[in-house]
């Protein structure tokens, strides 16, 4: 279980940085030289100062880039929910050229599309110059089977076009507890199934994604003799660095987590760095207190150099819709810049303060959907979080902006979110609750954000 007496001090955050300069100073001497690892990533290609920065996996040699590509997100066509492959090409090959070599997919992402679409970006390249990371998403009772879950397996082969992943995940570790590990992965023989992949080569490292039951992540540690994880995928950023518990008490902080995986040499592949990019848009008057310390730095940019700081970090992960996210994260990367004791002192002040706003804690990881009565339930709970930022969320008629930020909440919700799709229709069945790895009361979020929403409505000044 969860020891409060293991903390990492602010001086050790920062000391451990000394052994990641030695490891990216290995990774830019040069590659393995096997065919099978990525050769990319000159600092002639990258985007900003320097050439891209590299961490090396101890159990394989992977030379691994900190800026690892999430492909949970990838670009719709205009008023279409068809994927906008060219887009993606496009951005992949942006990627690639500029030292981005670790590409992150799941079966269960882009509505079972993501794999499908990855494998077409990334074909078009020599396999030498990627990695892949894709996932055992059986979440559904029906595809807990050996027989299920061994199909799915083999499909992601097929979607990738590969013959081999590089980087393989139990998904979703900690959702359902104890019993869903056991179902999913232990009593059908899987987790056997997936060591005995990996010995034959068709899976190069194998690890799992953690959300939220510490029981079972330490379960799974504790066992890392068994197992041999080459890798762990956690959520860090730095308000979940010691605050995940103050936001939803399922959560650990990611102290804990980073700290026993480093103590066993478990390199870490970090996911959600923006907080579900709520640390990319900040309030107006936090982002200020960081822009006068880096005037040419994002407000992202920031929480990417928190992320990736830790010697343990293999890669971290961005979703990555838009071109400018891309070149905006290469450029962050490209060297990475330490942070230095009054940054950190300066992300800790941000992340206290950050509390104080009663945002919902969604990632938009869409596990939550889809809805079966047609809520959008990501999109309802993103744009309460940004009118919450840009402070248009109207607590009082006595308020000097009240009739902006009422017409700006009420206007903007409608478009941001269909009619038919709104916080209104939700009858609180709370399917979607078990599936949320932040543990949210969704169902009650949504009426306390239909209650507001009908008091604006009924409210005029």
């Amino acid at each position: 279980m969860e020891q409060n007496n293991k903390k990492i001090s602010r001086r050790q955050f920062i000391r451990t940085l000394g052994a990641a300069s030695a490891a990216v100073a290995a990774g830019m001497a040069g590659c393995t030289g096997k065919a099978d690892r990525p050769t990319t990533g000159s600092a002639a290609a990258a985007a900003g100062s320097g050439g891209m920065t590299y961490r090396i996996n101890p159990s394989t040699g992977d030379r691994v880039s900190i800026l690892g590509y999430g492909c949970m997100r990838w670009p719709t066509l205009p008023d279409s929910e068809e994927y906008d492959q060219e887009q993606v090409n496009r951005m992949v090959d942006y990627a690639i050229a500029h030292g981005v070599n670790y590409f992150d997919t799941s079966p269960a992402y882009c509505k079972g599309q993501s794999e499908r679409v990855t494998g077409i970006a990334l074909k078009r390249h020599p396999r030498s110059a990627y990695y892949i990371a894709t996932k055992l998403s059986n979440f559904s009772p029906e595809t807990h089977s050996r027989e299920a879950s061994i199909a799915m397996y083999h499909n992601s082969f097929r979607e990738l076009q590969v013959d081999y992943i590089d980087y393989m995940l139990l998904h979703g570790i900690g959702m359902g507890g104890m019993a869903a590990l056991h179902s999913r992965y232990l009593d059908n023989g899987v987790l056997d199934f997936l060591v005995d992949e990996r010995k034959a080569g068709r899976i190069r490292n194998l690890g799992f994604s953690y959300h939220g039951d510490i029981e079972v992540f330490d379960y799974l540690l504790a066992r890392h003799d068994q197992y041999h994880w080459d890798f762990v995928q956690i959520q860090l950023n730095y308000v979940d660095w010691r605050h995940a518990k103050e936001i939803n008490k399922r959560n650990t902080n990611a102290e804990y987590l980073y700290a026993e995986l480093h103590r066993r040499g478990i390199p870490a592949v970090i996911m959600e760095p923006l907080l579900g990019g709520r640390l990319a848009k900040i309030p107006d008057y936090l982002a200020s207190r960081l822009h006068r310390q880096e005037p040419e730095m994002s407000t992202a940019s920031w929480a990417f150099r928190y992320a990736g700081s830790p010697e343990g970090v293999l890669t971290v992960l961005s979703g990555m819709t838009y071109m400018e996210h891309v070149i905006d994260n290469v450029r962050t990367y490209s060297p990475l810049k330490t942070l230095t004791d009054r940054e950190l002192e300066l992300l800790e002040e941000t992340a206290q303060l950050m509390l104080g706003f009663p945002t919902v804690p969604c990632t938009a990881c869409q596990y939550c959907m889809p809805c079966p009565y047609g809520l959008d339930i990501p999109a309802i709970f993103a744009h309460y979080n940004k009118c919450l930022n840009e402070d248009n969320v109207p607590s009082s008629m006595q308020s000097d902006n009240y009739r902006r930020a009422r017409r700006a909440f009420l206007v903007g919700y409608d478009r941001s979110v269909p009619r038919l799709r709104q916080a209104d229709h939700c009858i609180g069945c709370r399917q979607c609750e078990p599936h949320c790895p932040q543990g949210i009361h969704i169902s009650a979020e949504l009426h306390r954000i239909d209650n507001f929403v009908e008091q604006l409505k009924q409210q005029t000044n």
